[in-house]
């Protein structure tokens, strides 16, 4: 398929290592994908869903001990520790190499290797990157080929080129205790073994996508971000790109395809989704930044999602997907989790392939992880612009997270350096994406904790010195939401969902500039009634409540601000420092 020398060296010393009895290289075509999917079939690794009802779609189960990211086990191998920083674990890269290369040893021998060329991004794009996955598994082969762009057409673009990212995985075991997820940036590369969750296994995503795609990014002057790509279009036809950043499940999808209230839809307003989790950003020849969507699929949370929650995602995955990890309904050969719908199967099959009936099991069926992956065209409300090579134009850039209290609903930086500083404190309650406790809370700047390949301090002066590079009448303009405050019996006061439109809406016109706000010690807060709350199930007080910021808890905020700062030294920009005491002051 290519004569690429870089790629064949690449490609025959792996297979001197791993030792398989096959070698296939996926060229794409539709008619090698179904022999695949027949075969994974056949050894029981997929099963086939109703196809009246669900059309090409497959459920897969994983081991029980690999059902999602493990932070604990993913390395940042750079050759200078200090380069890692003090948010990711660090291996030394000779050392890991050595420790890996001798799990990898003979691991394919009985297995086929599968060779996939991949895209990250439009196959051509100015804005995209090339990667090669070797792997043992057909599940990562079949869902690579829904998230990202795979086939001969990738050679075809790489030419004789040595930029690809190079991506190796291995199930051997699943062995937990030899589990290691592992980036040489330095070296463009990536080494999974001992998993088969596809957070671990899918190179294309969190691995290449951000932790490589990010020091790629520092080194030629763009940002790999853990954003998503939405669209607002007004009834005039603008349209309005944001990107926006929020840890995993925490609304972040849910946003990304939101469908607006009545009100605004019958006024003409439309949202377009370009991207529900990744945004790769770059300067554009205006001096404006623009942004893809380095995927092509989506790999979303199950549970929650329904029609209620995100009817576009729900739709997205009707043909073509794959689940993982969710119920099987042996009485009509479909899938069901929890908060779909409120009529779970009584003939089921949970997770972990064990008969249960939903009607009377006090145990979960699907796991709390459990995905969807599927093709980014089947969204209803999949942006015209997906495909764009040259992208979209950023306006706004959005941070979210999860607080029951301080962070006020809506609020924009004052400036790019204090926007910075605003994504660079944001913090959450953990999720059950990652392995690890539920409801803790832990600062995630840009929603990037677990996904920088290099010093998160030198992350933050990349920001700091994009928007230096940035005419100011270019800059995006910067906000933070928190969709998630509590009253007093722990319930959830802003109706969220499409009603997250409402807010958006005082986003867009911010930017355009034809709105007001009233400055506070964080930023600009919207005036209350300048939010449309027609037909939404709050009323005027309760909104003012949540707009309220209060100078005594955000003193505190402060203080968990600098021990967080703390941790990056001499490598935190002096920027971030002097909005941190310019916090402190104006809440005195």
């Amino acid at each position: 398929m290519t004569n690429n020398k870089k790629v064949l060296e690449y490609v025959e010393s792996t297979a001197k290592l791993v030792n398989p009895d096959n070698i296939v290289w996926i060229d794409g075509s539709e008619a090698q994908y179904q022999a695949l999917t027949e075969q994974s079939l056949a050894n029981g690794e997929l099963i086939k869903l109703n196809e009246k009802l669900l059309p090409g779609c497959y459920l897969h189960r994983t081991a029980v001990n690999d059902v999602a990211r493990v932070e604990g086990r993913t390395f940042i191998c750079s050759r200078d520790q200090d380069n890692a920083g003090p948010t990711n674990n660090w291996w030394n890269p000779a050392e890991a190499y050595e420790k890996l290369n001798s799990i990898l040893k003979d691991s394919y021998k009985g297995r086929t290797m599968y060779v996939i060329p991949f895209s990250m991004g439009p196959v051509g794009s100015p804005l995209s990157k090339i990667g090669i996955e070797l792997t043992d598994s057909i599940y990562v082969v079949l869902n690579m080929k829904i998230m990202t762009r795979v086939g001969a057409n990738v050679l075809e673009a790489l030419g004789d080129s040595n930029d690809f990212v190079r991506g190796t995985h291995a199930k051997v075991n699943i062995d937990e205790n030899e589990r290691y997820i592992c980036h040489f940036p330095e070296d463009n590369t990536i080494i999974s073994t001992n998993s088969g969750y596809g957070g671990n296994v899918l190179l294309g995503k969190k691995c290449f996508a951000l932790r490589i795609a990010s020091f790629q990014g520092r080194q030629e002057g763009w940002m790999a971000e853990h954003m998503l790509i939405l669209g607002v279009e007004k009834p005039d036809g603008q349209i309005f790109y944001v990107g926006a950043a929020f840890p995993s499940a925490c609304g972040k999808t849910n946003l990304a395809m939101l469908i607006p209230p009545n009100a605004y839809t019958e006024a003409g307003y439309k949202v377009w989704c370009v991207g529900d989790d990744i945004a790769w950003i770059k300067p554009g020849p205006d001096g404006r930044l623009y942004a893809i969507n380095p995927e092509n699929g989506f790999f979303g949370v199950a549970p929650g999602t329904s029609m209620k929650s995100n009817p576009n995602a729900l739709l997205a995955t009707q043909s073509n997907t794959i689940f993982t990890n969710v119920v099987y309904n042996k009485d009509n050969s479909t899938v069901w989790w929890e908060g779909m719908d409120k009529n779970p199967p009584a003939n089921g099959v949970d997770w972990k392939g064990n008969d249960w009936n939903g009607t009377t099991s006090s145990e979960k069926g699907a796991q709390p992880n459990s995905r969807f992956t599927s093709p980014a065209l089947n969204c209803a409300c999949i942006s015209s612009e997906f495909e764009a090579p040259a992208g979209v134009p950023i306006s706004a850039f959005i941070f979210g997270g999860r607080r029951a209290k301080t962070t006020p609903l809506v609020y924009q930086a004052r400036d790019w350096n204090h926007g910075v500083f605003v994504g660079s404190i944001m913090s959450s309650e953990t999720t059950a994406a990652a392995i690890g406790a539920t409801g803790v809370l832990r600062r995630d700047p840009m929603a990037m904790l677990p996904f920088c390949g290099y010093h998160m301090g030198d992350y933050f002066a990349h920001w700091i010195e994009m928007g230096a590079n940035t005419p100011v009448d270019k800059q995006p303009k910067f906000f933070n939401v928190n969709w998630f405050r509590l009253d007093e019996n722990g319930n959830f006061i802003w109706p969220g969902f499409g009603d997250n439109m409402r807010v958006l809406d005082w986003i867009i016109k911010r930017v355009e500039g034809t709105v007001d706000a009233k400055e506070t010690a964080i930023g600009y807060v919207p005036n209350a009634t300048d939010l449309d709350i027609t037909d939404c199930d709050i009323d005027m007080p309760t909104l003012e409540s949540i707009l309220a910021v209060d100078n005594a808890a955000w003193a505190a905020e402060a203080e968990g601000i600098k021990e967080f700062y703390g941790k990056f030294g001499d490598r935190l920009p002096v920027e971030l420092a002097n909005e941190c005491e310019n916090l402190v002051a104006k809440t005195k």
